[in-house]
């Protein structure tokens, strides 16, 4: 005949210990993180949710849905203009903005038709002043793993993505070298890159 455990406080306080402990390593990168960090933790499962979305549609409108929720468009494309940032034209610049918008959810859109991802892992976050970088695990459906960087700015009180590095790459940082490369071979006119981005 075997024993039956007793259901009283020792019982209790082991079912508590490994629940506490699950939890633990359920979300061990908020549990150590600071108020901003638990924030900016919290808004990169958003982040993660809706580009794992864009990526099974595998679309060039479904990426720039999440992009235009999450990126900090405006920033990243003055960024990208580098040294011909002051030749865009004011009358020119929303539709620069939505042309920039329109190449990175391109990119992506490329991307997730060549690595196919079947999860990821959010991390720790390491807060510098207004930014956090929160660093990611992508898992490919072929079995490879690779780590993204995502760094955060605080805008209006929530964040926006200003750039991702990928095995250590800055997206935006490429971004920035495709654009000038193609000005500099026309002579900084950023009205043609403006109509290059829109077509």
């Amino acid at each position: 005949m075997s024993k039956r455990h007793p259901a009283g406080p020792a019982r209790l306080t082991r079912r508590l210990a490994v629940a506490g402990l699950l939890a633990a390593l359920a979300t061990p990168a908020l549990a150590e993180a600071t108020p901003t960090e638990q924030k900016a933790l919290t808004y990169m499962r958003k982040v993660g949710k809706d580009m794992l979305n864009a990526h099974r549609q595998g679309t060039v409108a479904s990426f720039r849905r999440a992009m235009q929720r999450h990126a900090d468009v405006s920033a990243i494309a003055d960024y990208s203009l580098g040294q011909y940032r002051s030749k865009l034209p004011a009358g020119q610049r929303e539709a620069y903005y939505a042309g920039t918008l329109t190449f990175m959810a391109r990119y992506f859109a490329d991307q997730s038709r060549e690595y196919v991802v079947s999860k990821y892992e959010i991390g720790k976050a390491d807060a510098d002043g207004k930014d956090v970088s929160v660093q990611t695990k992508v898992f490919l459906m072929s079995g490879q793993s690779y780590t993204v960087v995502w760094k955060l700015t605080e805008r209006k009180g929530s964040f926006k993505v200003a750039d991702a590095k990928v095995m250590g790459f800055s997206l935006i940082y490429l971004q920035r070298g495709i654009f000038t490369s193609f000005l500099s071979k026309r002579n900084g006119d950023v009205a043609q890159l403006v109509a290059a981005l829109n077509r």
